[in-house]
């Protein structure tokens, strides 16, 4: 593969890594346990991943009598993203039945991951979407949570 050819490939990675920081950036500012950089590395490895994909079938097999399965890719990455999903998610150490916390990061990792996807599929505008929708619903319910109680006078369990 030629050199420009690697670069183009490396925009769609550079663009899904940029996408993932914008969400990451939120969670780092919410102070959850994965960040800027979880989200940045996730949402670029899952637009490599598929990227590969496309050019180890162009590599191995140049007359296309293999066809690859692009169903497994993706497969693949949401089980290794489910892996990092799950160290973001703990129980309360108290051991009280305390509340389970983390999910909503762990959701968001596997958000940027499928945005990832999206970028080197080249649905550029569905990505940009999926990640403003994610800015949105963790920076904005939780706000919006937070007004709520404060209106309806419940102690924040968090302050």
């Amino acid at each position: 593969m030629d050199f420009q050819s690697q670069l183009y490939l490396l925009a769609h990675v550079a663009g899904a890594s940029l996408l993932g920081s914008l969400v990451g950036m939120e969670r780092d500012l919410a102070d959850k346990p994965a960040g800027m950089r979880t989200h940045t590395l996730t949402a670029g490895a899952a637009a490599f991943l598929v990227l590969l994909g496309d050019v180890v079938l162009e590599s191995f097999d140049p007359q296309n009598l293999i066809s690859g399965d692009p169903i497994r890719i993706i497969q693949a990455i949401v089980v290794g993203v489910s892996f990092v999903g799950a160290g973001t998610i703990f129980k309360n150490k108290d051991g009280d039945g305390g509340p389970v916390e983390g999910l909503t990061t762990g959701a968001s990792l596997l958000s940027v991951a499928a945005m990832g996807i999206g970028i080197a599929l080249h649905l550029y505008w569905l990505a940009v979407g999926v990640a403003l929708a994610n800015v949105i619903i963790n920076w904005g319910m939780d706000n919006l949570a937070n007004a709520i109680k404060r209106r309806l006078g419940i102690e924040d369990k968090d302050n």
